[in-house]
């Protein structure tokens, strides 16, 4: 294999250029034309209706079905499982320079086909353009970036050479993984998920978010254009109730690949554990699980920097990253001020439908998820004073006002528990180390931010902000692949550190070869 260029990420395409706007457009207007196709499972290396549907709407506009998904059945799933391990051999075998062509043409598909799956996301996920363009960014950067991580494992560091010995670390995949991405990053992180898996030779059953599956067909779809073969991967559409214990309880399964909320995590992992009949190994969990992000605020430091990256942390893709600062803890004495700098800055963020530019925040993904919202807002009004936003927004959508309360105390519900949305707390501190404390009292430990210009407060950050992505004088959120490798600590997962150069051994088996020689 010709060597690979060194890794770069995928650059932003700039909506203010009249080409852009015009391609972007048009991809809206091809999809919006496309809603409302249904999509087969993809099980056995062959598409399959199971007469049952998945129905998926734009939040935008929730009376358009952007398509159907097939609903697979238990032993559908069962038969997912059984076929990827009888293929897994042969997809084992196959060379790792070839596994790894396959995975950089998905990369040149994606960045051929980026507007439409931009306009993708905006229509079933509900990302305005920026984030959408960021997002499948994004998912070519996975793909980039795994590919040239895998040659690299193929080629271990040498070993010591004992006298009269030959001694080898090779690094083999595992078997048949059981991937579950969550909805809200439909495209990169499924994609990273799942090429990492597939391109350390491991066959894969998707199961993708019952909220945006039309992303997720298409994607498979990319993968056999690509040259991926069909059997490699099953696409397992379900709930989690119906095929998802299930899947992670086969005793074919060898690993989980999981994204979601901390209760699924958890509830994974301890079905992961249990011993059943016919399991032969200790099955691998990797779980990324949220966070209960902060963003601390120094008596000194660039105060209008602060506030722009609180707002951007918060209130980008509406709040529903699990890196979104929920949290800005302000030193006190800076507090009024941030307070008073903070209610113009996100007072003028503009609600609506995310296809629509003009409009800074859309909707969150569903009608449920915006009651289980407003129900912290009303929570929120009797732990703190509400400072702009507390209700719904208007328009057909799942819009929400972005919602900031202050005075808000670090054993309220809003301090402690994730919300998943728009919601914003605010929080005094009486000096940096107590701000810091504040930060760390938390179940979770996946994102921080710290502004200040304090050389030995950023350093306390350094060595004492318990998460595992600390970003010092900028937003929590936007890890990039290959520099932010992403991933938290505690209860935010398992550190497993997604777009970093150790991710892809949670894959593989190291296989240590000592050979005498005569």
């Amino acid at each position: 294999m010709t060597p690979l260029p060194a890794f770069r990420n995928e650059p932003y395409a700039d909506f203010a250029r009249p080409e852009n706007l015009r391609a972007m457009e048009a991809a809206l207007a091809g999809a919006r034309a496309a809603c409302g196709r249904a999509y087969p499972l993809r099980i056995a290396g062959r598409p399959v209706l199971a007469g049952a549907w998945v129905r998926s709407v734009n939040p935008s506009q929730p009376a358009v079905v952007v398509g159907l998904q097939s609903r697979a059945t238990p032993v559908l799933a069962a038969e997912a499982i059984a076929d990827a391990a009888a293929f897994f051999p042969e997809w084992a075998r196959t060379p790792v320079e070839d596994r790894a062509a396959i995975v950089l043409r998905a990369a040149a598909l994606l960045r051929a086909r980026k507007y439409e799956f931009n306009a993708w996301l905006v229509l079933e996920a509900g990302k305005s353009w920026a984030e959408a363009e960021a997002e499948t960014a994004e998912a070519i950067d996975f793909c980039e970036y795994y590919a040239r991580q895998i040659l690299r494992w193929a080629t271990p560091e040498p070993l010591l050479q004992l006298p009269g010995e030959r001694n080898e670390l090779t690094y083999l995949p595992l078997g048949v993984g059981v991937v579950i991405p969550p909805w809200n990053f439909p495209l990169a992180i499924l994609a990273g998920m799942t090429v990492a898996a597939l391109v350390c030779g491991n066959t894969v059953v998707l199961k993708p978010s019952s909220e945006t599956p039309v992303i997720a067909a298409q994607f498979v779809e990319l993968l056999a254009e690509a040259g991926l073969p069909p059997r490699a991967l099953a696409l397992c559409a379900g709930s989690g109730g119906e095929i998802g214990d299930l899947l992670v309880t086969h005793p074919l399964t060898r690993f989980v690949n999981f994204t979601g909320s901390r209760d699924v995590g958890l509830h994974i992992n301890e079905l992961a554990a249990r011993p059943a009949l016919g399991l032969k190994w200790v099955r691998r969990v990797v779980a990324e699980m949220g966070g209960k992000d902060a963003i601390v605020v120094d008596a000194d430091c660039d105060l209008d920097a602060a506030v722009a990256g609180v707002v951007a942390s918060a209130f980008g893709y509406q709040g529903q990253k699990c890196s979104a600062c929920s949290r800005a803890i302000v030193h006190g004495g800076v507090y009024e001020e941030f307070v008073r700098r903070l209610e113009p800055a996100v007072g003028a963020l503009s609600v609506g439908d995310a296809a629509n530019p003009s409009f800074a925040v859309g909707p969150v993904i569903s009608a449920a998820a915006r009651r289980g919202i407003l129900a912290y807002l009303e929570i929120g009004r009797g732990e703190g004073r509400l400072l702009t936003g507390g209700g719904a927004a208007p328009g057909d959508g799942y819009f929400l006002q972005p919602t900031v309360f202050t005075g808000v105390a670090p054993t309220a519900r809003l301090f402690q528990e994730e919300i998943f949305g728009p919601v914003l707390a605010v929080t005094p501190a009486e000096d940096f180390a107590h701000a810091l404390a504040l930060a760390n009292d938390s179940d979770y430990g996946l994102t921080g931010a710290v502004y200040s210009h304090v050389p030995a407060h950023l350093e306390h950050a350094r060595r004492d902000f318990h998460v595992g992505n600390l970003y010092l004088n900028r937003k929590c959120t936007g890890a990039m692949v290959g520099a932010h490798p992403f991933g938290g600590f505690n209860l935010s997962g398992t550190d497993a550190k997604a777009g970093g150069p150790d991710y892809l051994l949670q894959f593989l088996q190291a296989k240590s070869i000592a050979t005498k020689l005569s």
